[in-house]
């Protein structure tokens, strides 16, 4: 399997403007197809999640136990929480850059803002949850802009994952385990025509 770098990642995204619409096989000005825009950005993302999971979290929180992680990490004075990061980052993305953005959502989120609400969101999720080791791609229009939007499985890669989830006192389901999909990682890159 390829190894896809920072540097790779960002080349694809700053290429410029998109130029074509319609099928999977679709390709911005840099001649990329949106799909793979899509897949070397999760490939950094799931690198960078489960790095701070298991790295961090796990080894700190629950192995050492340092230092707790906590959803109240700034008055507990704790660690961030892994989706808690994730968020940030797709926060911080958002502020800098048109070119796509992310988002964590689940089919059982614990906060309520996390769920679908899109159509491909939920068909998204839905697919990825009951197709193990499979994406799911489309094009969906959003307040009059094409946007290519890709889902992708979001596993609980650390015991920690699944026993936040299923000890959080919102939670709607509480038999994760590892290896369990929690949800989805939404990419959406925007198309123009």
């Amino acid at each position: 399997m390829m190894k896809l770098s920072r540097t790779l990642v960002a080349t694809a995204i700053a290429a410029g403007s998109i130029i074509s619409a319609g099928a999977v096989a679709s390709v911005n000005a840099a001649g990329v197809a949106y799909k793979d825009v899509a897949d070397m950005l999760i490939a950094v993302m799931v690198a960078d999640r489960s790095t701070y999971t298991k790295k961090v979290v796990q080894r700190l929180a629950a192995k050492e136990k340092v230092i707790k992680a906590s959803e109240h990490f700034e008055d507990d004075k704790a660690l961030p929480l892994p989706a808690q990061m994730f968020r940030f980052g797709a926060e911080a993305v958002a502020d800098k850059t048109d070119k796509f953005t992310y988002s964590l959502l689940s089919l059982w989120p614990i906060n309520k803002q996390n769920a679908p609400r899109t159509e491909i969101e939920k068909a998204g999720l839905k697919f990825v949850a009951e197709n193990k080791g499979e994406n799911y791609y489309g094009e969906e229009t959003l307040g009059g802009k094409k946007y290519y939007t890709a889902v992708y499985a979001d596993v609980a890669v650390a015991k920690v994952c699944a026993s936040c989830h299923n000890g959080h006192k919102d939670t709607p389901k509480k038999d994760f385990k590892v290896g369990d999909v929690m949800g989805g990682v939404v990419i959406r890159i925007p198309m123009t025509e």
